[in-house]
């Protein structure tokens, strides 16, 4: 790896002795550049006529994407100045030009750092000084908070227009490109891409991970879960800055040579009417989505639909059972971590118990250990520990990394049990991790927001269970005055709170208090106001 010529991420990668146990996967050694297997090969096989990228308006085939992505490379090498090791991050919604300029990255030798469109000025700052990041692709839609900007780091930023509906710069600077392009020689283990976990104020996790990490993935999760094949289409709602949105909407059916359906809004009709439309057979998105969909199959024509996977938080069985009984397909859940890459233990459908997230999937061992990192007994909740083919590698968080990463098993915060058939059960969150509709949401992050406001003088955040969300962003604050402790300041503050941070963050419940539960040394004593 040491050929980058930025070597930021070499420099910061934590050492070998603190890092998990890998298992050896299908890919593992020498000169290694994931684009080649995921596009490229294609193009060599005579398959570039086959549909790649779908959306309402248009198709591309892998010619396109692979052209496109070239050009874009030779506009990041001879426009831009990308040296090999440069971060780039990618502002967009799932659209096909944000496929494109994922693998145009790799191909030029950068590093990806795929974020979610949500994201607000603040936040976008702090990730881009935690990695460093040099260039930025924008869609002009999106552009607002990214000009509130200011990073000593960033060298360019460089406007695409995602709907394809007008000429940018992106596009202007790609027409005269030649639609070939020699990819960088990255090994095997040379890194492709960081993804941030959630906790993107104050100072974050990054998570890096290797070429042969993205093309492993691609033989543990699809082939155990999902048998795909070149006629699948897949589509879904995850963002594409979720390591479970690039794995379900990019990589998956990419390896496979199928194609995928992508939303810019996929709200549940849109889904729905995707699938209709366009024959979807395989949909990924979280238990909320499936919940509100049950509700409306008598709307639409599903029937080409022969796999549903849930996953970014856990699957009641309700929701089960409410689309099994209306559909006869099994929901196949699944519990992965941005610091793992993708899934890491499911079900298929021989291997499904209703209630339980599923057992280890081929690539991955798995675990539940006491507080003293003893195996528990059968049924006994526990910490979950899990290693395999893909395993945690925070970069510059020497700390961090050694709570994640103990006695070579990533502990991945969640409390589970495991039963006598070696299912695992979800039980709860193992930190304040707050999960809503799918998002990952620190508590942390929500009141070092909350705390920036004039009138706030203290809060604590924790989850409440709801059943429409799975959890809801509930906070307790206490005003500098309590006189103003009513419903029309609970209705600013949540207002103003979607105008400086993520709108998925904002409390949706909030309590006025005089006072916080705390310890004698002034520690918040979140476990009581759960």
């Amino acid at each position: 790896m040491k050929h980058f010529v930025d070597n930021f991420v070499i420099d910061y990668l934590p050492s070998l002795a603190i890092q998990p146990l890998y298992f050896k996967g299908k890919y593992e050694d020498g000169m290694l550049n994931c684009v080649e297997r995921l596009l490229d090969t294609h193009i060599k096989n005579g398959n570039g006529n086959a549909p790649c990228l779908h959306t309402f308006k248009k198709t591309w085939r892998y010619q396109d994407l692979y052209e496109k992505a070239n050009q874009i490379a030779h506009v990041l090498v001879d426009d831009l100045g990308l040296q090999s090791g440069n971060r780039v991050l990618i502002r967009s919604a799932n659209n096909p030009m944000m496929v494109a300029l994922w693998f145009a990255i790799l191909k030029a030798g950068g590093i990806v750092v795929a974020t979610m469109p949500l994201l607000r000025s603040k936040e976008l700052t702090t990730i881009i000084d935690c990695a460093e990041i040099s260039h930025v692709f924008c869609d002009i839609a999106l552009e607002e908070e990214l000009e509130q900007v200011q990073s000593d780091f960033l060298k360019k930023v460089c406007k695409f227009c995602g709907s394809e509906s007008g000429t940018s710069e992106l596009e202007r600077l790609m027409m005269n490109k030649s639609k070939t392009f020699e990819n960088f020689h990255s090994k095997a283990d040379s890194i492709a891409l960081i993804g941030f976990t959630s906790g993107t104020t104050g100072l974050p996790k990054m998570t890096a991970h290797f070429h042969k990490d993205i093309l492993n993935i691609c033989e543990a999760f699809p082939n155990y879960s999902l048998q795909p094949t070149s006629k699948d289409i897949f589509t879904g709602s995850p963002p594409l800055g979720f390591t479970f949105g690039l794995g379900g909407l990019v990589l998956f059916p990419l390896y496979f040579g199928a194609s995928t359906f992508l939303i810019e809004k996929p709200t549940p009709d849109a889904l729905l009417q995707a699938i209709q439309d366009f024959q979807i057979t395989i949909c990924l998105t979280a238990p909320t989505a499936w919940r509100i969909i049950s509700t409306k199959i008598n709307e639409y024509d599903i029937s080409s639909l022969r796999k549903c996977v849930s996953a970014g938080e856990t699957l009641s069985i309700k929701v089960w059972e409410d689309w099994y009984n209306a559909t006869g397909l099994k929901i196949i859940d699944g519990i992965g971590a941005t610091e793992m890459l993708h899934i890491f233990i499911s079900s298929n459908e021989e291997n499904m118990k209703p209630g339980a997230t599923g057992v280890a999937i081929t690539g991955y061992e798995a675990k539940i250990i006491d507080h003293l990192g003893n195996e528990s007994p059968t049924n006994q909740p526990g910490r979950l520990a899990v290693r395999g083919i893909t395993g945690c590698k925070y970069l510059n968080r020497t700390d961090k990394q050694q709570e994640y990463v103990q006695n070579g098993w990533n502990l991945t915060g969640d409390i589970f049990k495991k039963d006598e058939e070696g299912y695992f059960w979800f039980v709860a969150r193992g930190d304040d991790m707050i999960i809503s509709s799918g998002y990952n949401i620190a508590a942390i992050e929500v009141e070092s927001v909350l705390l920036t406001h004039e009138e706030i003088l203290e809060c604590a955040v924790v989850g409440l269970p709801d059943d429409e969300r799975g959890m809801l962003v509930c906070a307790h604050i206490v005003l500098k005055d309590s006189s103003k402790a009513t419903d029309n300041m609970k209705n600013h503050i949540q207002h103003w709170f979607k105008e400086v941070a993520a709108p998925y963050k904002y409390p949706r419940v909030i309590y006025f208090v005089d006072k916080l539960p705390k310890t004698e040394t002034g520690k918040i004593q979140r476990f009581k106001l759960k």
